[in-house]
């Protein structure tokens, strides 16, 4: 089996999704406007909210592929949940990083108890439990239906963080708030441009950590036993 690299089709998409990064990156600091209130800070938006969502997209993978593994035990069902798992919680992470640098100037605090970002937090502390899961929950093929099944359950908690703001009393609410409908043209084209940028990055590292996942189950089979992918 060639290395990732090595396919004709996935040089192209990484050179398209490095253009399109670096193209993102410039946009966002020469021509995305400064908003007065948030100065400079704002700018994280155009990060924070593409790496959300495509943490959302990458979790619903996790899901769908893990529903697909527990019904036909195809271990290739396995390789892309978990490809989705990493990657997703690696966004996980950059929102929480992102979020207080966004935060600081506009709440005066990098950390708020408010319901969106601890319902951020949940999500991302119950796939740390998931990589647990596979990595000491005994032979391969229960942790791998273990995994499956807290990452199906996992994906529960991404609609309580989208409607965070209208579950919860306004008064406990502190998570800026930006109705994309409502924001001019130029903030707007911004976003939809870092958004599909994001999306890039998504799709190439889930198909890279997935090709990855699989040289390492076969690599493990042929050894005489895959007690971890």
């Amino acid at each position: 089996m060639k290395s990732f690299h090595a396919i004709r089709k996935n040089q192209v998409l990484l050179g398209i999704t490095l253009t399109v990064a670096l193209v993102n990156l410039w946009i966002i600091y020469q021509v995305a406007p400064v908003v007065v209130e948030q100065e400079m800070a704002q700018k994280i938006f155009y990060y924070h909210v593409p790496l959300a969502w495509n943490t959302f997209l990458a979790y619903l993978v996790v899901a769908i592929t893990g529903g697909a593994y527990l019904v036909t035990n195809d271990p290739k069902w396995d390789t892309w949940s978990l490809a989705g798992a990493e990657v997703g919680t690696l966004f996980a992470l950059l929102i929480l990083i992102t979020g207080p640098i966004w935060a600081t100037p506009i709440w005066g605090k990098s950390w708020s108890w408010e319901p969106r970002l601890t319902t951020t937090l949940v999500l991302f502390l119950i796939f740390l439990g998931y990589f647990m899961i596979r990595e000491f929950g005994g032979p391969y093929e229960r942790s791998s239906r273990y995994a499956a099944a807290v990452g199906i359950i996992a994906v529960i908690d991404i609609p309580l963080i989208l409607t965070a703001v209208t579950w919860w009393a306004p008064e406990v609410q502190s998570h800026p708030q930006m109705e994309m409908g409502s924001q001019p043209a130029s903030i707007l084209n911004v976003f939809l441009f870092s958004l599909f940028s994001f999306i890039l990055i998504l799709v190439y590292m889930i198909l890279y950590r997935r090709h990855v996942g699989e040289l390492t189950y076969r690599r493990l089979t042929q050894q005489g036993g895959a007690n971890h992918v």
